[in-house]
């Protein structure tokens, strides 16, 4: 198991601190706050029914935005993951457009998994890559389809 240290938690707060800046302005301020392109995930919670939302960085695959579920390298899944898994429907914020959307999870055994990673990867710097050697979790990414 990976220790946490001080500078994963800085970080951890500054991600924090950007979700609410992004929110609380409905977009105006965020989305390409950290230097990379940002969007709002609304998912519903599985247990909860109660909407949960995340500031994600992402990629575009044609008219679907990829975003991955990492968690920072963290042995177990963000909440959202399966919140999507139970519940597919979900909004989709980027700056101050919110659509509805469908996510799909693609696991590294698709064939297409290799081509839309390498995607958001590049968009995030390379930093899933560094997530990914920090666990025996096989991390996915998530397309995100909007309707219409």
């Amino acid at each position: 198991m990976r220790r946490v240290g001080i500078a994963d938690h800085l970080y951890s707060g500054a991600l924090r601190l950007h979700a609410a800046l992004y929110e609380r302005t409905d977009g105006r301020v965020g989305h390409g706050m950290l230097g990379v392109p940002t969007l709002l995930l609304r998912t519903t919670g599985r247990r909860s029914g109660v909407t949960r939302t995340n500031a994600l960085v992402y990629a575009r695959d044609g008219e679907r935005y990829l975003v991955v579920p990492s968690n920072g390298g963290s042995d177990r899944p963000p909440g959202w993951l399966h919140n999507v898994r139970a519940q597919p429907r979900v909004e989709v914020q980027i700056g101050r457009d919110r659509r509805s959307a469908t996510a799909t999870v693609i696991e590294p055994d698709d064939p297409d998994f290799t081509r839309l990673w390498e995607a958001v990867n590049a968009n995030n710097r390379g930093r899933y890559d560094v997530y990914q050697a920090r666990t025996t979790r096989a991390i996915p990414v998530v397309a995100l389809a909007p309707d219409g």
